[in-house]
């Protein structure tokens, strides 16, 4: 009797064991080695950008040239003003414009400067003198008299970051510096809406999270026109020869990249990295069949045909699929000779002077006609020397609108220089740093924002370091160009919103996101039934048979007492 009630005890005390292993070593120990690793990340900070509160300050200098003030006007400059403009744009956005105004007189150099021939040598003399940074405005107040413009323009913008302004004729000699600075304000805020930001400019910007009105159409149709920001392009000329029998083309094309193109996209390069390629198709053809006028003697082409033009010779244009960057693709279509003269049509059935069009968000599509080279009794295949520099300028003028380069419509008054060999004039360059920062900022806050989401609402997704150190560098950069932007750094904002833009990215595209994302609840169970079941149910039978014996002994000793 003794020996088996020792033998029972040894067996529960063996239960026991096993159940408390099980329970304070087995359990937690399953559990810390199955759970999902989720790196900590800074989910406060995130929510904190989801609210965009975006302030834009850019330096206004203006500068009072000999003849502009009077000697008691003269003895309160310089000064410094700043005006705030609010703009909200929804409930998780808003806008605000500081403009830094600093009123100042023309140094002896300057009035030696603005003593030029033309405002474009004032212009460049100014320019020598100093260099204004980027992002900047400065405006010379000239008197009425000045020769420097002509009679029909009150306003030159030159190829830098200096304006040149002249007085009205209603600022008669006595009025005080403040009517002065009154008078001057509308005029100075119409040069800062042309070089500078202008309130459009950024709310198109701002298209990854806020939604247009349907009255903004036009809006709408500029922003989907040009590419979206990308830290790189790819560009791809293309040589279309429908009939090599017919004509044997010759385009130095190297030589024309490096004269019209490249000027450009070195002036281009705090925006992004550009690669240039080539190539010549033979036997391409549009896919659409041109209809012959005879009224012109010559084939065309009507705007609603263009659409079907593309298609057909994308396919024949290949993909550079070593690179995620988008392609802008040029394309230098020579018709045969059965179908020369070519030309294009607008909607009005007249002829487009370019012989062009472009394609929002792909490229552009100029004919080039060569009929003039036949002559009376031709010999084919003719040789056929391509005028590159009547086919870059075409090029360059639609690059320039897929890249965001939109010169607006100056007001009445306003006379803007050309831009020169480079393509682009500073105060360009700077309009499209704005527009580009503030799109960078925009998008990698939503990109952040939606991962941030992704990841609270999916709790079996693997958070690892890496993802988590993209997700603070995203945001570190972030608050860095949020904070340049305010402080008008213009080119260290843009260079933290493509650090932001590269790091969110990177973070939301990467494939471990995804190892566990289809991997539901029920699957689990499915997997660890047949594992714990066969070892759980006579652990579980034991300790109930240890508590019924345990309660039966409770209940005899209890019947004993009674």
């Amino acid at each position: 009797m003794a020996t088996t009630e020792v033998e029972r005890r040894r067996g529960q005390l063996a239960a026991l064991s096993i159940a408390a292993v099980v329970i304070i070593v087995g359990v937690p120990l399953w559990w810390r080695t199955t759970e999902t690793y989720r790196a900590w990340l800074p989910v406060s900070q995130i929510n904190e950008l989801a609210k965009l509160q975006l302030q834009l300050s850019a330096d206004v200098e203006v500068v009072f040239a000999r003849g502009t003030v009077t000697p008691e006007q003269q003895k309160k400059v310089p000064l410094t003003q700043t005006q705030d403009e609010e703009r909200p744009i929804d409930e998780d956005t808003a806008l605000r414009y500081r403009y830094e105004t600093r009123y100042r007189t023309a140094t002896i150099m300057e009035e030696d400067a603005l003593n030029q021939a033309t405002a474009a040598e004032a212009d460049l003399s100014l320019h020598t003198l100093s260099e204004s940074p980027c992002g900047s405005v400065v405006v010379y107040v000239i008197p009425e008299s000045s020769s420097l413009l002509s009679e029909d323009v009150n306003v030159y913008i030159g190829q830098r970051r200096t304006a040149l302004m002249r007085i009205g004729p209603q600022m008669r000699v006595g009025k005080t510096i403040e009517q002065l600075l009154a008078h001057l304000e509308p005029r100075i805020k119409q040069v800062l809406q042309v070089m500078s930001f202008s309130h459009t400019d950024i709310t198109v910007a701002l298209s990854d999270r806020v939604r247009f009105s349907p009255d903004s159409k036009d809006t709408i149709a500029d922003s989907m026109r040009a590419f979206k920001s990308s830290p790189g392009y790819e560009i791809t000329f293309s040589l279309l020869n429908p009939d090599p029998k017919s004509h044997r083309l010759h385009w130095d094309i190297e030589g024309a990249v490096q004269t019209y193109i490249q000027p450009l996209l070195t002036k281009l390069s705090p925006v992004a990295n550009f690669s240039i390629d080539s190539q010549t198709l033979y036997y391409a053809m549009l896919g659409v069949n041109p209809r012959f006028d005879t009224s012109r003697n010559a084939f065309t082409l009507n705007a609603d045909s263009l659409a079907h033009v593309i298609n057909p010779v994308e396919a024949r244009l290949g993909s550079n699929a070593a690179s995620s960057n988008p392609v802008l693709n040029f394309l230098l279509y020579v018709p045969d000779a059965h179908h020369s003269p070519l030309y294009i049509q607008d909607r009005k059935k007249q002829e487009v002077p370019s012989n062009a069009f472009h394609s929002p968000r792909w490229g552009g599509i100029m004919v080039y006609n060569v009929n003039g080279f036949y002559g009376s009794e031709p010999e084919f295949p003719v040789d056929v020397n391509i005028n590159m520099a009547k086919v870059m300028g075409v090029f360059l003028a639609q690059l320039r609108l897929l890249l965001g380069v939109q010169s607006s419509t100056p007001p009445p008054g306003f006379l803007l220089a050309p831009c020169g060999s480079t393509g682009l004039a500073d105060w360009e360059l700077d309009r499209l740093m704005w527009s580009r920062s503030v799109e960078n900022v925009a998008t990698a806050t939503t990109t952040i924002t939606s991962l941030a989401q992704l990841l609270d609402q999916i709790g079996n997704i693997v958070i690892n370091d890496n993802i988590a150190q993209q997700v603070s560098s995203a945001v570190t950069s972030l608050q860095l160009a949020v904070a340049e932007l305010e402080a008008g750094n213009l080119g260290f904002a843009l260079q933290f919103s493509k650090e932001a833009i590269l790091a969110s990215e990177k973070a939301f595209f990467d494939p471990s996101l995804l190892h566990l994302l289809y991997f539901p609840d029920d699957q689990k169970f499915a997997i660890y039934i047949p594992l714990f079941l066969p070892m759980c149910v006579p652990i579980l039978l034991s300790l109930l048979k240890i508590v019924s014996e345990a309660r039966q002994r409770r209940r005899e000793k209890q019947a004993k007492k009674d």
